[in-house]
């Protein structure tokens, strides 16, 4: 199991303390990719750029999303910052990773009449994946702990988010920390635009 699909099924499986955004997953697991990366020895950064250490771009993790990751890399200077990354690989990440995972049989999608089609929200499958996931999450790791706390989920009972030690992580944390409120401050600003429009049209 990789850091973005333990984010997955932890983002599925555990309550927060808002809805999880299809986009600030997205963000997160983007940074989560680049976290393992980052681990692996895939890549290293340059203040905030990401640098592919050599042979970094070819593909070799074990696993596919994260093999795409790697070839994703901007592998000629002045790089990408790590915020440019999010943003560029997150695109859609969320719904590539549910749909690898149900293909893999390790997500299920519950059938519930009355609900539209597409609109039911999958669940993670007993198994070794969520079993490995819950463990990680039990253990308050710090790099999931931190990407989850970005999406409003926190593990009961251990106080504060802990910091990891490895300060290329944390500049990733930060990073995600940063876009994905970003993100809400645009939603914000369509909510208060689309309020005014509607009171444009409703009249005195």
């Amino acid at each position: 199991m990789t850091t973005p699909r333990d984010l997955l099924i932890v983002a599925l499986d555990v309550p927060g303390t808002r809805p999880v955004e299809q986009g600030d997953l997205s963000l997160a697991l983007a940074g989560a990719e680049l976290a393992d990366l980052l681990a692996a020895g895939r890549v290293a950064l340059d203040g905030e750029r990401v640098v592919p250490e050599p042979g970094g771009t070819s593909p070799g993790t074990g696993d596919r999303l994260l093999d795409e990751a790697a070839t994703a890399l901007v592998a000629e200077a002045p790089y990408e910052p790590v915020e440019e990354w999010l943003w560029r690989r997150g695109r859609g990440l969320a719904a590539a990773y549910v749909s690898v995972l149900e293909a893999e049989g390790q997500l299920a999608t519950p059938r519930r009449r009355l609900m539209p089609r597409g609109t039911e929200r999958p669940v993670p499958v007993d198994g070794p994946a969520r079993r490995s996931a819950g463990d990680r999450w039990a253990f308050h790791e710090p790099v999931l702990a931190g990407l989850a706390a970005a999406l409003g989920i926190e593990p009961e009972g251990a106080g504060e988010v802990p910091v990891p030690e490895d300060e290329a992580a944390v500049t990733v944390l930060a990073a995600v920390n940063g876009a994905v409120t970003e993100l809400e401050g645009v939603r914000q600003r369509r909510r208060i635009e689309d309020a005014a429009f509607q009171n444009i049209w409703r009249g005195p």
